[in-house]
């Protein structure tokens, strides 16, 4: 027998007769509502076992998804497993909603509720899911930095579910930096940029908790603000600490997210040396030694367009989800550019330098330097 299409108005008329009536979609889909009468089995529970759930093969079986698609292929699937009587419901439950038949929602408790709502759309990505949505959440990162490019990155990352963001900043709010920083405002001029950013965070999700470090990184500190962290994101504005945060997480084995700013043009990599000694490059294998200062002035001294570390922010928070996930191709062994007046990309290859005194495989860590005094002689 042929699968049956039918209108989701028929579908009390079969119910009525005895027909079982499932939605196949997943648990957080159906949160927000399903079909009145219907059981909630996920699609793949039910093409696992469909005996466990439909004993009788030749029970009358309606099946229901969002849009008709997947109840279709179930359908299929049973059919395949010797059920008889099967229909799919055309157009799904977004049909079912246009044709004001009766939606009922499941019983569910606050925090899963605030869970499938929040993050519905990262639920519907089969490369997220709900598994992955629950890494991002038991995920911890370390940000360096809460300015231009901190602040898009922390939104961001925070709106996204990472569970835990650790931001050090030793800085306070200037009204120069509300051109760019966007986590701050006027009326947080003065007070420290990681409780503004704190502050902005919790407002936008409760649910990511913000530990404020109101400390500058340094050889003394980096490693306990690297400790129990899975991603180390880049927000700093100078040489010293981009090289005292590469050649830590390099000994710890922390993929860095770098990125930086100036005028019109900026720059994002992955360097995951650590973790792929000998294999991948990390930041002194493409700068082994820091531009004199005349060749790299910083944003105070050179000028920012205000929306260009939005763009270069977003894009290191977008490799911080990725790694975090597991999911896609880094930029480790890459360098991206940016220009925004030409509004174009390009990208370098990175390759490992076999002598890097800090990388190469299976040399010990040669231990922190004095990075201000290596920055000004170099």
């Amino acid at each position: 027998m042929a699968i049956r299409e039918i209108e989701p108005r028929d579908v009390a008329a079969l119910l009525a007769q005895g027909s079982v009536f499932i939605d196949v979609r997943e648990e957080h889909e159906r949160a927000s509502g399903q079909a009145e009468g219907a059981l909630g089995i996920a699609k793949a529970e039910l093409e696992r076992d469909p005996a466990a759930h439909l004993p009788d093969r030749n029970a009358s079986v309606v099946l229901i998804c969002q849009m008709g698609g997947r109840s279709m292929d179930t359908a299929r699937v049973l059919e395949t497993a010797g059920y008889t009587t099967l229909a799919s419901v055309a157009g799904g439950t977004s049909r079912w909603r246009e044709q004001r038949l009766a939606i009922v929602v499941p019983a569910q408790s606050d925090d899963a509720r605030d869970f499938n709502e929040r993050y519905s759309r990262h639920l519907l990505l089969p490369e997220v899911g709900v598994a992955g949505q629950q890494r991002l959440q038991q995920a911890r990162v370390l940000m360096i930095g809460a300015g231009g490019l901190g602040s898009p990155a922390a939104f961001y990352l925070a709106a996204a579910g990472v569970g835990h963001l650790r931001i050090a900043d030793d800085d306070v709010v200037d009204r120069s930096n509300l051109q760019r920083q966007i986590l701050h405002t006027e009326a947080r001029i003065g007070e420290p940029k990681v409780a503004s950013a704190q502050a902005t965070l919790a407002a936008l999700n409760p649910r990511t908790q913000v530990e404020a470090v109101a400390e500058r990184v340094t050889a003394d500190n980096v490693e306990r603000l690297l400790e129990g962290v899975d991603v180390v994101l880049d927000g700093a504005d100078n040489f010293p600490a981009r090289y005292l945060l590469n050649d830590a997480c390099v000994k710890l084995g922390k993929p860095l997210v770098y990125g930086a700013v100036q005028r019109f043009e900026g720059q994002v990599s992955v360097f995951d040396a650590g973790r792929h000694r000998g294999e991948q490059p990390c930041y002194r294998c493409l700068f082994p030694e820091p531009p004199p200062p005349e060749f790299a002035p910083n944003c105070a001294e050179a000028g920012v367009l205000g929306v260009l570390p939005g763009v270069i922010g977003l894009l290191q928070a977008t490799e911080v989800i990725k790694l975090l996930l597991g999911t896609g191709e880094t930029l480790a062994g890459r360098l991206l550019h940016f220009d925004a007046l030409a509004m174009r990309f390009r990208e370098t290859r990175l390759r490992h330098d076999p002598a890097c005194p800090v990388c190469a495989a299976d040399r010990p860590f040669p231990g922190y330097i004095d990075y201000a005094a290596f920055c000004r002689t170099s």
